[in-house]
């Protein structure tokens, strides 16, 4: 029996297995390779074997070169994050007085990174600083909560005590929760709100979010207290 594909026992991958493995039989068939006629994947027009093999190099081509464009807009992206970084931790740097780092960082990360809200708490610091406002009164859920990421919170909006931390807590679809340590010990936890649900999401990468975490506690562990 005849059926497409498989002539007299010959199938296709008969035929494809012969051809990779026998590469002179277009040489003693040269003819062959301008009688081969295929259809474009640009229209219905009927185009050459040496022709089709053209575009589709063409278009890996171009898929190539799509490939690079996007490299070189995340590498341009990650620069200008790494100096946004860099001119916050700087600023840090040249802060004086200690009871100044809270509220210069909150203002520093809102400006340099165009977040929207932010606010930050701390505890397990010297007395001198109880009575300013990032160390108003934390839950102790808030605290395990806090000592329990491993890395930044990014999502949703699900009613955390820290949006509560912020200006306008009801505008808030998604936020980034970030704990600051010093060694094993959690003091404190910053939060950064936005009104876009996407800003914020599971599945974004933590890299600059855990440097950024990193700098600012090791900035206000100068309010910790000391023995």
């Amino acid at each position: 029996m005849t059926t497409q594909g498989n002539i007299q026992g010959i199938t296709e991958a008969d035929i494809a297995d012969y051809l990779a493995n026998t590469p002179g039989f277009f040489e003693r068939h040269a003819e062959l390779l301008s009688s081969v006629q295929l259809t474009s994947p640009h229209g219905q027009r009927a185009v050459s074997l040496q022709e089709r093999q053209m575009e589709m190099l063409r278009d890996r081509i171009k898929g190539l070169e799509h490939r690079i464009v996007e490299m070189i807009r995340h590498g341009q992206e990650n620069i200008a994050i790494a100096d946004r970084l860099h001119r916050t931790t700087r600023r840090l740097l040249l802060t004086a007085d200690p009871a100044m780092l809270p509220g210069r960082i909150v203002e520093t990360l809102k400006h340099e990174f165009m977040i929207p809200q932010a606010a930050l708490r701390l505890w397990s610091i010297g007395p001198v600083y109880a009575d300013l406002p990032f160390a108003q009164e934390v839950s102790d859920d808030a605290k395990s909560f806090s000592a329990s990421l491993t890395l930044p919170y990014c999502g949703v909006n699900a009613g955390f005590e820290a949006t509560r931390w912020l200006d306008d807590p009801g505008t808030v679809m998604s936020l980034a929760m970030l704990p600051l340590r010093q060694g094993d010990s959690c003091f404190g936890l910053l939060v950064l709100g936005s009104p876009d649900p996407t800003r914020y999401s599971a599945d974004m990468g933590t890299d600059f979010l855990m440097r950024m975490a990193e700098v600012a506690s090791a900035a206000l562990s100068r309010l910790r207290v000391t023995a």
